[in-house]
């Protein structure tokens, strides 16, 4: 792979915190303190079994098979079996537990990873595609979890392996044992030059999975868009890209570790070859005996072998963190701000609305919102409209607290909202926006979603006030249909209907409506628009308005532009000054004439 390639497959890494990572996964390992000591108690008789064998066997040729001795031999076997059952228990006990250990692990760093997620600010998704998320709960813990199942143990394992093998080689013959590790040096060489190389990759192999799922969880969810403007062959080209990139990250990483097994084997012949010649000199010479030899050559395989275990965990474990890299990511990331210290909980709102020169802007070099000031009283409906980009959807977004504004105050019943708790403040809204979303679930858990404590009676009732109740009969189970997932299957027009509903069970003092009817038959608009009136009756309603041939009813219309209220007035108070209002509508009913 040529330089220029390798920098940028890498360009957007930093040098993965191994220290910080590992410190981390193992706070959650030890809460499994106990079950860990005995796995590491198994991998070490598994260990010391897999030791003893060889040494066995070298011991019997020199005792028993150089002098015939058939008993001996016997003996030996039966040492041998054993051993070797000793070994296969230890193994089985080691690898059950261990799985124990690592799901319980991935189970708490997945609830921590969910939880968090609930906690987040609104800001945060906005900036984000879901499907990127959705890897890092799905894709990133599960390699965490591959990880811990087969790296932990393997990794122990090979550690204590090698550090026996030196020690009984040593014993052995110290001489021997020198001449054969004079091939570590080369295995440290090889695997340090391979593993410098496989660490970016595997990094950049999440992050692709990462970006690759995020677009293809984008296109599935659009998919009437690129259908309706005939976008399928650019979706593919740009799927192709993607895929393309992730595929070389994926080609090359595999191809840095796949040397490691190589490199392996061939140094594996080697120290056997230098073993059986060296060694055959020594016999010859009387200075050790052919038991030895053999012990040599099967320890010096089972050197190397945990060297080349260790390598190729060291390479699943960069893999891994990169992955627990990702999901730590979001766990450090800053909840939703806390509510401020004097901030209490509000029981009862009358729905006066006060904005006292509000200032907010998304970015640095933006405004989206200029000292806006304005009122609305208790059970008045005033509707935002303006061309997009205007503020309209901000306000809200204030309003509710899923943003924080720069300057200003918003008031409500006179009392900043700032001094009351987000979830009592958030308690008394309700909403109906424009794409009404619906989870998996019966019809009757999806009204019920707006106040889970309601019986089965008040939710027919609400469904009964949003004109609900009628498809919801003819629906092959009634109330207790299952939807599939945003509620697939049912029509826009139903889905705001059931949204409607759940809102009216929910009873909020302030209704926050983004238009409801936009793109929906006319028979269903009038029914959704008689429901809104329900739910609008006696409640404070800020309104964003696209189609202004519904909002004439509005007490007060605020006409936004570039973040400013340029206007404001009923609808016949707007047409007779004749402004930007005037002109819009007027517009609107052209383009529908």
């Amino acid at each position: 792979m040529s330089r220029h390639m390798r920098k940028k497959l890498g360009k957007d890494d930093k040098a993965s915190d191994m220290k910080g990572t590992l410190g981390r996964i193992w706070v959650y390992l030890s809460k499994m303190r106990g079950l860990l000591l005995l796995v590491i108690l198994m991998v070490l008789i598994s260990s010391a079994a897999s030791l003893l064998g060889p040494f066995l066997v070298g011991r019997a040729i020199d005792q028993y098979i150089v002098t015939k001795e058939a008993a001996g031999i016997i003996r030996l076997l039966a040492g041998l079996i054993i051993v070797y059952l000793f070994h296969s228990v230890s193994v089985w006990c080691q690898n059950y537990w261990m799985i124990g250990v690592a799901q319980d692990t991935v189970y708490r760093l997945r609830k921590d990873l969910f939880h968090r997620l609930q906690l987040l600010a609104i800001p945060f998704f906005d900036k984000r595609k879901h499907g990127e998320l959705m890897s890092r709960i799905t894709n990133d813990i599960d390699n965490v979890s591959n990880t811990l199942n087969s790296s932990f143990i393997q990794v122990i394992s090979s550690i204590l392996t090698l550090a026996g093998t030196v020690a009984v080689m040593l014993w052995l013959s110290p001489l021997l044992t020198l001449i054969t590790l004079t091939i570590v040096p080369l295995m440290v060489f090889g695997m340090k030059w391979i593993t410098k190389r496989t660490g970016p990759l595997f990094k950049q192999y999440q992050q692709n999975i990462g970006e690759l799922n995020g677009y293809i969880e984008e296109t599935i969810s659009g998919h009437s868009i690129i259908k309706t403007f005939s976008r399928e062959n650019t979706a593919i080209e740009e799927f192709e890209a993607k895929n393309k990139k992730l595929r070389t990250a994926a080609y090359w990483a595999d191809t840095y570790s796949g040397f490691i097994p190589k490199l392996m084997n061939m140094l594996n012949n080697l120290s056997f070859a230098v073993i059986a010649g060296i060694g055959g000199i020594f016999a010859l010479n009387d200075m050790i005996t052919i038991g030895v030899i053999v012990i040599f050559a099967e320890y010096a395989r089972q050197f190397t072998r945990p060297l080349n275990e260790l390598a190729n965990q060291y390479n699943t474990l960069l893999s891994a963190i990169a992955g627990a890299e990702r999901v730590f990511q979001i766990i450090d990331e800053e909840e939703e701000a806390k509510d401020e210290g004097n901030a209490k909980e509000i029981n009862t709102v009358n729905g006066r609305i006060e904005f006292q020169k509000v200032s907010f802007s998304y970015g640095k070099n933006d405004s989206t919102l200029k000292e806006v000031s304005f009122c609305i009283n208790p059970g008045d409906t005033v509707a935002l409209v303006g061309p997009t980009g205007a503020g309209k959807t901000t306000i809200t977004n204030l309003l509710t607290r899923f943003y924080e504004l720069n300057k200003g105050r918003i008031l409500i019943d006179g009392q900043d909202i700032e001094t009351i708790t987000r979830k009592s403040l958030r308690r008394e809204m309700g909403f109906v926006l424009q794409d009404s979303f619906l989870f998996q679930g019966t019809i009757m858990e999806n009204i019920r979603y707006g106040r889970l404590n309601a019986t089965d009676e008040e939710v027919v009732g609400a469904a009964k006030l949003a004109n609900a109740h009628s498809f919801i009969g003819k629906m092959p189970h009634g109330y207790h249909t299952v939807l599939r997932q945003d509620g697939s299957g049912i029509s826009q027009g139903q889905k705001q209907l059931l949204s409607i509903a759940s809102a009216i069970l929910s009873d909020p003092s302030i209704l926050i409506l983004d238009e409801a009817t936009s793109s929906i038959d006319t028979i269903t608009e009038l029914k959704i628009q008689d429901a809104l009136k329900t739910l609008m009756k006696d409640r404070t309603s800020v309104v964003v308005a696209h189609r202004l041939n519904t909002i004439r009813q509005a007490d007060q219309i605020l006409v936004l532009d570039q973040g400013e209220i340029i206007e404001k007035g009923t609808h016949e108070e707007l047409l007779r000054q004749k402004g930007f209002y005037h002109a819009l509508y007027n517009s609107q009913l052209k383009e529908s004439s």
